[in-house]
């Protein structure tokens, strides 16, 4: 935990920067779920929220299906235009849970290192 700030994290997952490493970038976020890990900018963030969103009200599940909570057949785009991830519906909520605390919370910091005299550099 020396080599992260945590930014955000629910049961399904976790939202965190890395502090200091020469290969990865440190102003992006590391957001880590099920068997996936993403390092996005917060750009790339806030598409892949656009794309969960849209995912959401798509109503892809199919009509009448008795296994619609669990059958992971909602494709998610992420920001990498080659990668879509299936998923089911709990797994969806979850994952547009941690993507929205995430973003809230980079949000919240930055207007108080505003009104803090902070320096966000």
């Amino acid at each position: 935990m020396d080599d992260i700030t945590p930014i955000y994290h629910n049961p399904f997952g976790v939202a965190f920067q890395w502090k200091r490493n020469s290969i990865k970038d440190t102003s992006k976020i590391q957001i880590v779920f099920r068997d996936t890990g993403l390092l996005l900018t917060e750009k790339e963030l806030v598409q892949f929220q656009k794309n969960i969103e849209c995912t959401m009200n798509s109503n892809a599940l199919c009509k009448d299906c008795q296994q619609h909570e669990t059958c992971r057949s909602l494709l998610l785009d992420t920001p990498a235009p080659q990668i879509t991830l299936a998923m089911n519906l709990k797994e969806l909520n979850a994952v547009h849970d941690l993507v929205e605390g995430t973003l809230f919370q980079l949000n919240l910091d930055s207007y108080l290192n505003r009104m803090c005299g902070g320096n966000e550099n």
